[in-house]
């Protein structure tokens, strides 16, 4: 049985349709992604699955539960962190962990969890004190401090430096190895990429697919590789034999540097080549399909 099911889902403001009948499987265990532009509905989606907003129509069934029936008994199981989290300006760090803390159960080790997201330093910190990166490692810890089977993050990293990034991440595929269930909303598609086991893409509040990266990225950019270098000698007369291989597609000449675009075995038959032609390729560099490849390709501002 899936961890969250909705069928039909559907939300409007004022007239104006948002989601409109979406329906969606997230499996025990996984991160899955939500992906789309700005105004295509992913926070009102998400926000309705964990009955932080009500829904117009449809059914949801998280943990088997009804956001909007059984929302106290709901609020032990998952842990949310909004895309815009605010705490009393004079709220310190410490005190945030021991409030939230006290909302469950059985909740993890506060000082622990802030120790792994950098911010144990900062625990006497009042709220308004903190930069925009901490503020939002605090939202993911408060989201996190309950110990939930489903975490929902709404622009997970934003804000955060590279190295903080990196780390987040490995905190979230942490709890999915313990066999949490993450719903990750973001704008990142490297974030996405690296970590989601399956996407979903909204449009105008419908899902337009749901697959994983990699199969999004073969579907949507055909497998496409790109290969630049610099070559010293006749440029232009190396672009037309390369022009000629298996699996090229294109060949552009920028000065003294090649780039060729292909699929397939691309990458094997223009380095084959130039080894046979003798020729010396410098700075030679392979671009593989990404998924921003893939969202460019669709025209997608995702």
């Amino acid at each position: 049985m899936p961890a969250i099911t909705a069928r039909g889902l559907r939300k409007s403001y004022s007239g104006r349709t948002v989601v409109d009948g979406i329906d969606l499987d997230v499996e025990e265990g996984e991160i899955f992604a939500v992906l789309g532009p700005n105004g295509a509905g992913k926070t009102t989606t998400v926000e309705m699955l964990t009955g932080v907003r009500h829904r117009d129509g449809g059914e949801i069934s998280v943990l088997g539960l009804d956001p909007d029936r059984d929302g106290d008994r709901l609020s032990h199981l998952v842990g949310v962190q909004l895309q815009d989290s605010q705490l009393p300006d004079k709220m310190r760090v410490g005190e945030a962990i021991e409030l939230f803390s006290s909302f469950y159960r059985d909740p993890v080790d506060g000082d622990e969890l802030l120790e792994r997201l950098h911010l144990a330093e900062a625990r006497k910190r009042p709220f308004a004190a903190l930069s925009g990166g901490q503020k939002q490692r605090l939202a993911i810890a408060l989201a996190l401090v309950g110990r939930p089977r489903v975490a929902v993050l709404d622009e997970l990293t934003t804000g955060l430096d590279p190295k903080a990034r990196r780390e987040t991440w490995g905190l979230i595929s942490g709890l999915r190895d313990s066999g949490v269930t993450v719903v990750l909303v973001t704008h990142f598609m490297e974030e996405a990429e690296y970590l989601a086991d399956r996407l979903a893409l909204i449009e105008a509040g419908r899902i337009v697919t749901v697959d994983t990266p990699a199969g999004l990225i073969a579907d949507r950019t055909a497998g496409r590789q790109e290969i630049r270098f610099r070559l010293d000698g006749d440029a232009d007369a190396a672009a037309d034999a390369l022009r000629a291989l298996p699996d090229v597609h294109s060949v552009a000449v920028q000065g003294t540097t090649l780039v060729v675009t292909g699929t397939g075995d691309v990458i094997l038959a223009v380095t084959a080549h130039i080894a046979r032609a003798g020729l010396t390729a410098r700075d030679l560099r392979v671009h593989q399909a990404t998924l921003d490849d893939a969202m460019l390709t669709t025209g997608s501002d995702a």
